[in-house]
Protein backbone atom coordinates (compact mmCIF):
# COMPACT_ATOMS: atom_id res chain seq x y z
CA UNK A 1 0.00 0.00 0.00
CA UNK A 2 1.55 3.34 -1.15
CA UNK A 3 0.77 6.21 1.83
CA UNK A 4 -1.04 9.21 0.64
CA UNK A 5 1.20 12.36 1.58
CA UNK A 6 -1.77 14.64 2.12
CA UNK A 7 -3.41 12.61 4.72
CA UNK A 8 -1.71 10.34 8.05
CA UNK A 9 -1.56 6.43 7.50
CA UNK A 10 -2.17 3.82 10.13
CA UNK A 11 1.42 4.10 11.19
CA UNK A 12 0.37 6.65 13.78
CA UNK A 13 2.84 9.22 11.26
CA UNK A 14 0.92 12.44 10.66
CA UNK A 15 0.95 14.49 7.51
CA UNK A 16 3.98 16.78 7.43
CA UNK A 17 4.26 20.31 7.24
CA UNK A 18 5.99 21.54 3.97
CA UNK A 19 9.50 21.28 3.43
CA UNK A 20 9.77 18.54 6.28
CA UNK A 21 10.33 14.85 5.71
CA UNK A 22 8.25 12.21 7.19
CA UNK A 23 9.35 10.87 10.00
CA UNK A 24 9.11 8.19 12.62
CA UNK A 25 7.64 9.01 15.84
CA UNK A 26 10.07 11.30 17.78
CA UNK A 27 9.49 14.27 19.49
CA UNK A 28 8.94 17.28 17.04
CA UNK A 29 10.88 20.70 17.04
CA UNK A 30 9.06 23.57 17.38
CA UNK A 31 8.96 24.32 13.84
CA UNK A 32 6.92 21.03 13.52
CA UNK A 33 9.70 18.45 11.80
CA UNK A 34 11.00 15.85 14.08
CA UNK A 35 15.23 17.02 14.38
CA UNK A 36 16.07 13.72 12.13
CA UNK A 37 14.59 12.74 9.11
CA UNK A 38 14.29 8.68 10.33
CA UNK A 39 11.40 6.06 10.41
CA UNK A 40 12.13 2.17 11.18
CA UNK A 41 12.28 0.01 8.58
CA UNK A 42 9.26 -1.63 8.15
CA UNK A 43 10.82 -5.60 7.81
CA UNK A 44 13.72 -5.44 10.24
CA UNK A 45 12.66 -2.56 12.51
CA UNK A 46 16.21 -0.96 11.76
CA UNK A 47 15.92 2.61 11.97
CA UNK A 48 15.89 4.01 8.38
CA UNK A 49 15.85 7.35 6.85
CA UNK A 50 13.17 9.13 4.73
CA UNK A 51 13.68 9.83 0.96
CA UNK A 52 15.49 12.66 1.21
CA UNK A 53 12.98 13.81 -2.39
CA UNK A 54 9.56 12.78 -0.11
CA UNK A 55 8.45 16.54 0.74
CA UNK A 56 4.57 17.06 1.36
CA UNK A 57 3.38 17.59 -2.32
CA UNK A 58 6.27 17.51 -3.75
CA UNK A 59 7.41 13.56 -3.12
CA UNK A 60 7.95 11.81 -6.36
CA UNK A 61 7.25 8.35 -4.48
CA UNK A 62 5.91 8.27 -1.51
CA UNK A 63 7.53 6.85 1.51
CA UNK A 64 6.52 3.01 1.46
CA UNK A 65 5.17 1.72 4.70
CA UNK A 66 4.65 -1.80 3.40
CA UNK A 67 6.97 -5.04 4.79
CA UNK A 68 9.75 -5.85 2.04
CA UNK A 69 13.37 -5.61 1.43
CA UNK A 70 16.30 -3.08 2.48
CA UNK A 71 17.44 -1.36 -0.51
CA UNK A 72 19.49 1.31 -1.33
CA UNK A 73 18.75 4.72 -2.88
CA UNK A 74 20.94 6.97 -4.28
CA UNK A 75 21.75 10.46 -2.62
CA UNK A 76 21.96 13.85 -4.72
CA UNK A 77 25.35 12.77 -6.44
CA UNK A 78 23.93 9.44 -7.39
CA UNK A 79 26.01 7.65 -4.86
CA UNK A 80 23.92 4.72 -2.95
CA UNK A 81 23.20 5.16 0.29
CA UNK A 82 21.84 2.06 2.45
CA UNK A 83 18.91 2.41 4.72
CA UNK A 84 19.87 3.36 7.92
CA UNK A 85 22.45 5.78 6.90
CA UNK A 86 22.08 9.61 7.43
CA UNK A 87 21.32 11.48 4.57
CA UNK A 88 20.75 15.43 4.03
CA UNK A 89 17.48 16.63 3.37
CA UNK A 90 17.75 18.78 -0.69
CA UNK A 91 15.28 21.68 -0.54
CA UNK A 92 12.40 21.59 -2.68
CA UNK A 93 12.87 22.67 -6.48
CA UNK A 94 12.88 26.43 -7.03
CA UNK A 95 13.94 27.40 -3.25
CA UNK A 96 16.70 28.72 -2.04
CA UNK A 97 18.98 25.94 0.09
CA UNK A 98 19.15 28.08 3.61
CA UNK A 99 21.75 29.97 4.41
CA UNK A 100 24.45 28.25 7.19
CA UNK A 101 26.77 29.67 9.74
CA UNK A 102 29.82 30.59 9.32
CA UNK A 103 31.67 27.66 11.14
CA UNK A 104 34.92 29.68 11.62
CA UNK A 105 35.22 33.34 12.77
CA UNK A 106 32.10 33.95 13.62
CA UNK A 107 31.48 31.33 16.17
CA UNK A 108 34.99 31.70 17.37
CA UNK A 109 34.44 35.23 18.07
CA UNK A 110 30.97 34.40 19.61
CA UNK A 111 32.68 32.17 21.94
CA UNK A 112 35.61 34.21 22.86
CA UNK A 113 33.29 36.87 24.16
CA UNK A 114 31.05 34.46 26.19
CA UNK A 115 33.90 33.80 27.94
CA UNK A 116 33.92 35.06 31.63
CA UNK A 117 37.14 38.05 31.92
CA UNK A 118 39.70 37.20 34.67
CA UNK A 119 40.12 39.81 36.93
CA UNK A 120 43.56 40.91 37.54
CA UNK A 121 45.44 39.38 40.82
CA UNK A 122 45.54 41.91 43.07
CA UNK A 123 48.77 43.95 44.04
CA UNK A 124 50.36 42.44 46.79
CA UNK A 125 50.26 44.71 50.14
CA UNK A 126 53.77 43.35 51.17
CA UNK A 127 55.92 42.07 48.65
CA UNK A 128 59.81 40.92 49.66
CA UNK A 129 61.58 38.86 47.31
CA UNK A 130 65.12 37.70 48.30
CA UNK A 131 65.43 39.98 50.98
CA UNK A 132 68.20 39.88 53.19
CA UNK A 133 69.12 42.60 56.40
CA UNK A 134 72.56 42.01 57.81
CA UNK A 135 74.71 44.53 60.33
CA UNK A 136 78.27 43.95 60.09
CA UNK A 137 78.81 40.35 59.60
CA UNK A 138 75.51 39.83 61.44
CA UNK A 139 72.71 38.97 59.24
CA UNK A 140 69.60 39.31 60.84
CA UNK A 141 67.94 37.38 57.86
CA UNK A 142 68.28 36.01 54.14
CA UNK A 143 66.79 35.17 51.29
CA UNK A 144 62.99 35.76 52.66
CA UNK A 145 60.60 35.82 50.47
CA UNK A 146 57.21 37.18 51.13
CA UNK A 147 53.75 38.06 49.61
CA UNK A 148 51.20 39.49 52.24
CA UNK A 149 47.96 39.70 50.51
CA UNK A 150 45.33 42.48 50.91
CA UNK A 151 43.46 41.66 54.48
CA UNK A 152 45.56 38.72 55.86
CA UNK A 153 47.11 38.83 59.52
CA UNK A 154 50.83 37.94 59.68
CA UNK A 155 52.30 37.51 63.47
CA UNK A 156 55.88 38.36 63.08
CA UNK A 157 57.68 35.62 65.90
CA UNK A 158 60.82 35.20 67.40
CA UNK A 159 63.14 35.37 69.90
CA UNK A 160 64.68 39.61 71.26
CA UNK A 161 67.24 40.05 68.42
CA UNK A 162 65.75 37.92 65.30
CA UNK A 163 65.43 41.07 63.48
CA UNK A 164 61.15 41.34 64.05
CA UNK A 165 61.55 45.09 65.03
CA UNK A 166 63.82 45.68 61.88
CA UNK A 167 61.53 44.22 59.73
CA UNK A 168 59.43 47.04 60.80
CA UNK A 169 61.82 49.71 60.33
CA UNK A 170 62.62 48.62 57.05
CA UNK A 171 59.30 48.64 55.65
CA UNK A 172 58.76 52.34 56.97
CA UNK A 173 62.48 53.49 54.79
CA UNK A 174 64.20 53.58 57.73
CA UNK A 175 66.53 50.92 57.14
CA UNK A 176 67.82 49.68 54.01
CA UNK A 177 68.07 45.71 52.61
CA UNK A 178 71.30 44.56 52.81
CA UNK A 179 70.27 42.69 49.34
CA UNK A 180 66.71 41.60 47.61
CA UNK A 181 63.36 43.88 46.94
CA UNK A 182 60.81 45.09 49.22
CA UNK A 183 57.64 46.75 48.37
CA UNK A 184 54.49 47.88 50.00
CA UNK A 185 51.23 48.08 47.99
CA UNK A 186 53.25 47.90 44.67
CA UNK A 187 55.86 50.33 45.11
CA UNK A 188 58.98 50.79 46.90
CA UNK A 189 59.45 51.33 50.73
CA UNK A 190 60.00 54.70 51.45
CA UNK A 191 60.00 57.27 54.69
CA UNK A 192 56.70 58.68 54.61
CA UNK A 193 54.44 56.22 53.28
CA UNK A 194 50.93 57.17 53.63
CA UNK A 195 49.78 53.45 52.62
CA UNK A 196 50.95 52.46 55.70
CA UNK A 197 49.71 52.73 59.65
CA UNK A 198 52.12 52.29 62.38
CA UNK A 199 51.21 51.32 65.96
CA UNK A 200 54.64 50.97 68.39
CA UNK A 201 55.02 49.76 71.86
CA UNK A 202 52.93 51.08 74.88
CA UNK A 203 55.17 53.44 76.37
CA UNK A 204 55.02 55.65 79.52
CA UNK A 205 54.38 59.19 78.69
CA UNK A 206 55.81 61.24 81.51
CA UNK A 207 53.89 63.74 83.45
CA UNK A 208 53.19 67.42 82.32
CA UNK A 209 52.53 66.78 78.98
CA UNK A 210 50.01 69.08 76.63
CA UNK A 211 49.40 66.74 74.35
CA UNK A 212 45.68 65.30 74.01
CA UNK A 213 44.50 61.93 72.52
CA UNK A 214 43.08 64.09 70.12
CA UNK A 215 46.77 65.75 69.10
CA UNK A 216 48.15 62.29 68.94
CA UNK A 217 45.70 60.76 66.51
CA UNK A 218 45.81 64.09 64.36
CA UNK A 219 49.55 62.94 63.46
CA UNK A 220 48.26 60.43 61.53
CA UNK A 221 46.42 62.29 59.24
CA UNK A 222 49.67 64.59 58.54
CA UNK A 223 52.25 64.16 60.60
CA UNK A 224 54.62 62.95 58.07
CA UNK A 225 54.07 66.64 56.17
CA UNK A 226 55.68 69.86 57.08
CA UNK A 227 53.72 72.64 57.63
CA UNK A 228 51.00 74.36 60.14
CA UNK A 229 48.46 71.81 58.89
CA UNK A 230 46.06 75.09 57.93
CA UNK A 231 45.18 73.92 54.69
CA UNK A 232 41.89 71.21 54.80
CA UNK A 233 41.36 72.12 58.76
CA UNK A 234 37.76 70.33 57.83
CA UNK A 235 38.87 67.42 56.23
CA UNK A 236 41.00 66.71 58.58
CA UNK A 237 38.81 67.09 61.66
CA UNK A 238 36.59 64.36 59.96
CA UNK A 239 39.28 61.88 59.82
CA UNK A 240 40.30 62.37 63.13
CA UNK A 241 36.88 61.90 65.13
CA UNK A 242 36.11 59.17 62.61
CA UNK A 243 39.49 57.25 63.74
CA UNK A 244 38.24 58.18 67.51
CA UNK A 245 35.34 56.31 67.02
CA UNK A 246 36.74 53.39 65.37
CA UNK A 247 38.55 52.54 68.62
CA UNK A 248 35.57 53.72 70.75
CA UNK A 249 37.71 56.28 72.40
CA UNK A 250 35.25 59.49 71.73
CA UNK A 251 35.16 60.07 76.07
CA UNK A 252 39.06 60.49 76.80
CA UNK A 253 39.87 62.44 73.51
CA UNK A 254 40.54 65.08 74.72
CA UNK A 255 42.04 64.21 77.85
CA UNK A 256 45.85 64.52 78.35
CA UNK A 257 47.96 61.57 77.47
CA UNK A 258 49.55 61.42 80.68
CA UNK A 259 46.34 61.04 82.35
CA UNK A 260 45.13 57.97 80.56
CA UNK A 261 45.69 54.56 81.51
CA UNK A 262 48.25 52.26 79.41
CA UNK A 263 45.28 50.74 77.47
CA UNK A 264 43.81 53.98 76.58
CA UNK A 265 46.69 55.43 75.30
CA UNK A 266 47.31 52.42 73.27
CA UNK A 267 43.96 52.28 71.50
CA UNK A 268 44.76 56.42 70.70
CA UNK A 269 47.49 54.87 69.15
CA UNK A 270 45.61 52.55 67.07
CA UNK A 271 43.26 55.43 66.24
CA UNK A 272 46.48 57.13 65.10
CA UNK A 273 47.58 54.30 62.51
CA UNK A 274 43.89 54.26 61.32
CA UNK A 275 43.77 57.92 60.54
CA UNK A 276 45.69 58.16 57.13
CA UNK A 277 43.20 55.21 55.90
CA UNK A 278 46.45 53.01 55.10
CA UNK A 279 46.24 49.75 52.94
CA UNK A 280 48.95 48.17 55.59
CA UNK A 281 49.22 48.31 59.68
CA UNK A 282 52.52 47.63 60.61
CA UNK A 283 52.28 46.67 64.51
CA UNK A 284 55.67 46.65 66.86
CA UNK A 285 54.77 44.58 69.53
CA UNK A 286 51.02 46.65 70.45
CA UNK A 287 50.36 44.55 73.55
CA UNK A 288 53.20 44.79 75.44
CA UNK A 289 52.58 45.74 79.01
CA UNK A 290 49.13 45.40 78.76
CA UNK A 291 46.90 43.33 80.91
CA UNK A 292 44.80 40.77 79.08
CA UNK A 293 41.75 42.71 79.17
CA UNK A 294 43.74 45.26 76.74
CA UNK A 295 45.54 42.92 74.98
CA UNK A 296 42.52 41.51 73.34
CA UNK A 297 40.31 45.06 73.00
CA UNK A 298 43.60 46.32 71.11
CA UNK A 299 44.24 43.04 68.76
CA UNK A 300 39.81 42.74 67.81
CA UNK A 301 40.31 46.81 67.22
CA UNK A 302 43.28 46.01 64.94
CA UNK A 303 41.43 42.34 63.16
CA UNK A 304 38.36 44.24 63.00
CA UNK A 305 40.21 46.97 61.02
CA UNK A 306 41.53 44.47 58.03
CA UNK A 307 37.92 43.04 58.51
CA UNK A 308 36.10 45.69 56.93
CA UNK A 309 38.75 47.64 55.15
CA UNK A 310 40.63 44.67 53.38
CA UNK A 311 43.88 45.91 55.55
CA UNK A 312 47.18 43.52 55.36
CA UNK A 313 48.24 43.14 59.11
CA UNK A 314 51.96 42.79 60.13
CA UNK A 315 52.17 42.25 64.09
CA UNK A 316 54.81 41.61 66.11
CA UNK A 317 54.39 40.48 69.44
CA UNK A 318 55.86 37.90 71.90
CA UNK A 319 52.40 36.91 72.75
CA UNK A 320 50.52 34.67 70.24
CA UNK A 321 48.07 33.64 72.47
CA UNK A 322 45.78 37.32 72.51
CA UNK A 323 45.89 36.74 68.40
CA UNK A 324 46.40 33.19 67.88
CA UNK A 325 42.54 33.20 66.51
CA UNK A 326 43.26 35.52 63.93
CA UNK A 327 46.32 34.87 62.50
CA UNK A 328 46.77 33.90 58.87
CA UNK A 329 49.94 32.87 58.65
CA UNK A 330 53.25 32.92 61.14
CA UNK A 331 56.45 34.54 60.02
CA UNK A 332 59.32 33.14 62.76
CA UNK A 333 62.78 34.05 62.94
CA UNK A 334 65.25 32.80 64.88
CA UNK A 335 69.21 33.55 64.69
CA UNK A 336 69.43 33.90 60.80
CA UNK A 337 66.93 31.65 59.98
CA UNK A 338 62.98 31.75 59.53
CA UNK A 339 59.88 29.41 58.44
CA UNK A 340 56.28 31.34 57.11
CA UNK A 341 53.38 29.28 56.82
CA UNK A 342 49.89 28.13 59.17
CA UNK A 343 49.83 28.50 62.68
CA UNK A 344 49.45 24.91 63.03
CA UNK A 345 52.49 24.17 60.40
CA UNK A 346 54.71 26.40 62.36
CA UNK A 347 53.82 26.56 65.85
CA UNK A 348 55.39 22.74 66.43
CA UNK A 349 57.88 20.83 68.60
CA UNK A 350 59.35 20.02 65.49
CA UNK A 351 59.68 23.57 63.59
CA UNK A 352 60.89 25.16 66.71
CA UNK A 353 63.27 22.48 67.34
CA UNK A 354 64.79 22.71 64.17
CA UNK A 355 64.70 26.82 64.36
CA UNK A 356 66.15 26.96 67.40
CA UNK A 357 68.89 24.40 67.29
CA UNK A 358 67.45 22.63 70.77
CA UNK A 359 64.86 20.40 72.43
CA UNK A 360 62.04 22.56 72.12
CA UNK A 361 57.79 21.34 73.08
CA UNK A 362 54.95 22.96 72.44
CA UNK A 363 51.47 21.86 73.64
CA UNK A 364 48.34 22.98 73.72
CA UNK A 365 46.52 24.00 76.81
CA UNK A 366 42.81 24.97 76.77
CA UNK A 367 43.15 26.38 73.38
CA UNK A 368 46.51 28.42 74.17
CA UNK A 369 49.81 27.61 73.21
CA UNK A 370 52.73 26.70 75.49
CA UNK A 371 56.58 26.36 74.68
CA UNK A 372 58.56 24.12 77.09
CA UNK A 373 62.47 24.67 77.05
CA UNK A 374 63.05 27.55 75.19
CA UNK A 375 65.86 28.52 77.79
CA UNK A 376 64.21 31.67 79.00
CA UNK A 377 61.56 32.24 81.61
CA UNK A 378 60.39 35.66 80.58
CA UNK A 379 59.70 34.69 76.44
CA UNK A 380 61.45 32.42 74.14
CA UNK A 381 65.60 33.27 74.68
CA UNK A 382 65.03 37.28 75.67
CA UNK A 383 67.33 38.68 78.07
CA UNK A 384 69.05 36.33 79.72
CA UNK A 385 69.17 34.25 76.67
CA UNK A 386 70.51 36.09 74.20
CA UNK A 387 74.37 35.11 74.44
CA UNK A 388 72.31 31.65 73.59
CA UNK A 389 70.85 32.48 70.49
CA UNK A 390 73.35 35.21 68.94
CA UNK A 391 76.88 35.11 71.05
CA UNK A 392 77.24 31.27 71.61
CA UNK A 393 77.50 27.86 69.66
CA UNK A 394 73.52 27.10 68.09
CA UNK A 395 73.48 23.53 69.46
CA UNK A 396 74.31 22.02 73.03
CA UNK A 397 72.63 24.43 74.76
CA UNK A 398 71.03 22.54 77.70
CA UNK A 399 72.43 23.60 80.69
CA UNK A 400 70.25 26.88 79.67
CA UNK A 401 67.02 25.10 79.56
CA UNK A 402 66.36 25.94 83.21
CA UNK A 403 65.13 22.27 83.56
CA UNK A 404 62.76 22.12 81.22
CA UNK A 405 60.37 25.17 82.64
CA UNK A 406 57.09 26.20 80.69
CA UNK A 407 56.28 29.24 79.68
CA UNK A 408 53.44 29.93 77.49
CA UNK A 409 54.14 30.86 73.78
CA UNK A 410 55.68 34.13 73.86
CA UNK A 411 57.53 33.87 70.42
Amino acid sequence: MTANPAQATDTGVSAPKPGCALTGARPRTPSGCSSRAETSHPATGAPGVADPNAVAGQADTPTNTSAGPATTRPDESGAAIPDGASATISPADGERPPAQPNSGAAINGAARAALPIEAPAPIPAVRLSNAGLSFGDRTLWRGLDLEVAPGEFIAVLGPNGSGKTSLMRMLLGQLGLTEGIAEVAGSPVRVGNPDIGYVPQQKTIEGGSALRGVDLVGLGVDGHRWGLGLRGRRERKRKVAAAISAVGAEKFAYAPLDALSGGEQQRLRVAQALAGDPRVLLCDEPLLSLDLANQWLVSELIDRRRRTHDTAVLFVTHEINPILPLVDRVLYLVDGHFRIGAPDEVMTSETLSELYGTEVDVLRVRGRLVVVGTGDAMDALGESGAAHCHGGERHGHSENRRGGQAQEARA
